[in-house]
């Protein structure tokens, strides 16, 4: 074996287990948690949540931000969607159009989830939103509305429950 073609098979293996990390890194490895609560409905637990940044502090319109939930309880893909739909439609976030196609990429994208499932979205400085659930990615929306409409459902002050607004912002 040439010295050439050791240092490119040393080259090419370092490179796959620098990919093979990189795809079980966390989503949110390089954030700073902002603040967390919890989601009860009724006396149910939903899910826990944390809202990210890449300094620790909420800046409404600082990029990458990103918010994880993790669910306490199987929820099906449906009912998330459903509850989405739900919140833009009583926030009026945006047009019922708009709102459509991105529950329709949603639907594309977004897997049933089970009690101790982490789903992420993770808005890059692009604007761009991207999903992930635990270290897989599962996809991205492009257009850079979609990031504040739904973050609004747990960050407006309109929100379903403000409180747990304050606690992700930091605020209480």
């Amino acid at each position: 074996m040439s010295l050439r073609s050791r240092s490119t098979g040393l080259l090419a293996g370092a490179s796959l287990l620098l990919l093979a990390l990189s795809a079980q890194a966390s989503p949110v490895a390089a954030l700073r948690a902002v603040g967390q609560g919890e989601m009860h409905w009724l006396w149910f637990k939903l899910y826990d949540a944390t809202l990210y940044s890449h300094d620790g502090r909420y800046h409404p319109d600082a990029r990458p931000l990103a918010l994880t939930l993790r669910y306490a309880r199987a929820i099906e893909r449906t009912d998330l969607l459903e509850a989405t739909r739900s919140e833009w439609l009583r926030l009026h976030l945006a047009e019922p159009a708009k709102e459509q196609r991105w529950l329709t990429q949603l639907a594309a994208l977004w897997p049933d989830v089970r009690e101790g499932d982490e789903l992420t979205l993770v808005v890059d400085v692009a604007g761009q939103s991207h999903f992930w659930l635990g270290n897989r990615k599962l996809g991205q929306l492009s257009d850079p509305a979609f990031a504040p409409a739904f973050l609004a459902i747990w960050l407006d002050e309109r929100s379903r429950d403000p409180a747990l607004g304050r606690r992700l912002k930091g605020e209480s």
